[in-house]
């Protein structure tokens, strides 16, 4: 929280009631501040305190939902100005534009894309998720029959963009359903956009001029009107600007609490480039540099996976590794005769250890054990790894009443848990396996579960 325990206690009723669970209300707040604790535990606090403590406590950059169902994203909410201090919540949304005036085999071919971009990989599902239209009719009818028609073809998350109001609000009848972001309030057409943002209820874009000055002027007005979901597109369409824009933006949130940019970006990569391999590097620029949302002019292959790689990465958190469920994962149909692998539960090592098993197309069971997310090395150091663990594992998981023989094979960097192994499963074969993944099919050619 934004507070301290102390400036917390002073609006609480300091009842000592216990019913919040903590011993005193001084215990309560100094909970709340530390984040182990709910307000709603207090059945005694005020409304006025709830609404105190719930602005003190909200992100200093605001968390904007757009869209709904399987594409609905979150940006913003960010907390850190560098990935290494905490971590980054919301990963940046990557879209991909379509004007009105774009002929069919061309949408078609961008929706198509769209929906075969996805990868799976450490257990996270990786794709795009919007679609930003661009009214180029000036045509409430013309834009609303378009967004209807789009609409029909992808599920996905929506920006819809137009400068006229009226062709907005056309757009918005059929599409507010969805949560579309809308685009965009500036100085000129505010007075009768931001209105549409509260009547749907939908995010809006504050566009500016190429100017910081603009898009608080733009900001502060919407929040004058109590909207508070917006996203900021300061007007610059050159990278050094738009890349000083979204630094100074995020510092002048997270160090000085100013609220009017307390907000997340959206970068059209599409108007700062004249080739897609330039878009990409543009995108990839702002992924890095707190970008909330980034537009491309198509959704290519080559493009985007490197695009949803780098995210992945980046809104990792560095301090939890990723993990895979422990358990047993059969690969290539195994059968009783198959042989048995064991290795730990961070995600990048399963993966490796799985896809060389599957590539060489021989039966195997893959034992994954929980080590918290450690790699093999790291986790037989910290004791996490050892024979005694691995035997317990083996021995609850339930693979014994899969197989007919008693082998299992160990990963070559934990050899040394191979003797205290055997006497833990008293009875079983214990092998070596190679140190490295990519001798897995080579071993597994030759190897005969005894």
């Amino acid at each position: 929280m934004g507070m301290t325990g102390i400036e917390i206690f002073k609006l609480l009723p300091k009842t000592n009631c216990g019913e919040c669970g903590a011993p005193t209300c001084l215990a309560f707040a100094m909970n709340l501040a530390s984040g182990k604790a709910e307000l709603d535990q207090c059945p005694y606090v005020s409304e006025e305190t709830k609404k105190i403590l719930a602005e003190q406590s909200a992100p200093p950059i605001r968390t904007v939902n757009i869209g709904t169902g399987d594409y609905a994203i979150e940006v913003g909410g960010e907390l850190v100005q560098f990935r290494h201090e905490k971590t980054f919540n919301n990963p940046t949304g990557i879209g991909c534009l379509i004007t009105s005036d774009e002929d069919d085999a061309s949408i078609q071919g961008k929706i198509e894309r769209f929906k075969a971009l996805q990868f799976e990989r450490v257990g996270v599902m990786m794709r795009p998720e919007l679609f930003a239209l661009l009214d180029k009719s000036n045509d409430p009818a013309n834009f609303k029959a378009f967004v209807e028609k789009i609409m029909g073809m992808t599920d996905a998350s929506l920006i819809l963009m137009s400068p006229n109001p009226q062709v907005m609000e056309a757009a918005l009848e059929v599409a507010k359903d969805r949560k579309p972001l809308i685009y965009a309030v500036t100085m000129k057409n505010g007075p009768k956009m931001a209105p549409l943002a509260k009547k749907y209820g939908c995010p809006v874009v504050a566009r500016g001029d190429g100017q910081l000055d603009t898009v608080i002027k733009i900001t502060q007005n919407l929040l004058k009107m109590e909207i508070k979901d917006v996203v900021i597109d300061t007007g610059a369409r050159d990278l050094k600007t738009q890349f000083t824009h979204n630094v100074m933006i995020r510092r002048a949130a997270l160090v000085d609490r100013f609220r009017p940019l307390g907000f997340p970006t959206i970068v059209f990569a599409n108007e700062m480039a004249s080739s897609l391999e330039e878009e990409t590097l543009v995108a990839a620029t702002f992924i890095a540099k707190y970008g909330g949302i980034v537009i491309l002019s198509d959704l290519q292959p080559h493009s985007v996976y490197p695009l949803l790689l780098q995210r992945l990465n980046i809104f990792t958190d560095p301090q939890r590794p990723m993990t895979t469920e422990p358990g047993i994962y059969p690969i290539n149909n195994p059968d009783e005769n198959s042989p048995v692998l064991v290795t730990c539960n961070f995600s990048l090592t399963y993966f490796i250890v799985s896809g060389e098993i599957e590539a060489c197309r021989q039966p195997a069971w893959l034992l994954v054990k929980d080590t918290e997310g450690l790699s093999v090395m790291t986790a037989w150091a910290a004791g996490k790894f050892s024979g005694e663990d691995v035997g317990m594992f083996v021995k609850k998981c339930g693979i014994g009443d899969k197989i007919k023989h008693k082998s299992i094979v160990i990963p070559g960097y934990a050899a040394a848990i191979s003797g205290e192994l055997e006497e833990e499963l008293g009875g079983w074969n214990v092998v070596v396996g190679p140190r490295e993944a990519s001798q897995i099919p080579k071993f597994l050619k030759v190897f005969k579960p005894e």
